[in-house]
């Protein structure tokens, strides 16, 4: 299906349709992740921040503070 077509379709469905059919795609890229690739920037950045974590040279949150932070900072 050409992606035209489909973006029309889309157009067609109500609010609560895109909704369901928006976490679809998101479930079903979610089962694919592995597929993709990682480009070679990501992954030094990710063996830089595991070299200072393992250094102990990175700080670390818990995530319900920086959740509460952020809907501090943001309300």
């Amino acid at each position: 299906m050409e992606q035209d077509k489909i973006v029309s379709e889309i157009k067609k469905l109500s609010l609560s349709q895109k909704l369901i059919l928006t976490q679809d795609i998101w479930d079903s890229i979610a089962l694919e992740r592995g597929n993709l690739p990682m480009p070679d920037w990501q992954k030094s950045e990710l063996e830089r921040r595991y070299s200072q974590y393992k250094q102990g040279n990175l700080a670390l949150h818990d995530w319900r503070e920086v959740h509460e932070g952020l809907r501090e900072k943001y309300r």
